[in-house]
């Protein structure tokens, strides 16, 4: 359950950036932020899961909280990090100057 709430997480966030950037920009950018997205997860995914591998068994912590479930956490909560400073609005005065 938890592995399908992060899946469709990642989706509805693919979905948001593809469409605000679509409005924003065009769809060349859109594909290319979507293309992005997809590339860090797969490969974050695959590092997370070596890192978690070292300190749990394939067990985990429980039949809903598994290797998997713990290494797609740990990935979901680095992403956040990553997105907020990478798509972060930059706030411009009145003059045009950013802040």
């Amino acid at each position: 359950m938890v592995t399908a709430f992060i899946f469709f997480a990642h989706f509805m966030f693919v979905l948001y950036i593809f469409t605000k950037k679509w409005q924003d920009e065009s769809i060349s950018t859109a594909l290319i932020n979507v293309a992005l997205i997809t590339i860090l997860f797969t490969v974050g995914w695959s590092i997370s899961t070596s890192v978690v591998k070292i300190f749990f068994d394939s067990k985990g912590l429980g039949i809903q909280f598994n290797a998997d479930a713990i290494s797609l956490t740990l990935l979901s909560i680095a992403e956040f990090f990553f997105y907020r400073i990478y798509y972060r609005e930059e706030k411009t005065t009145e003059a045009g100057t950013e802040k």
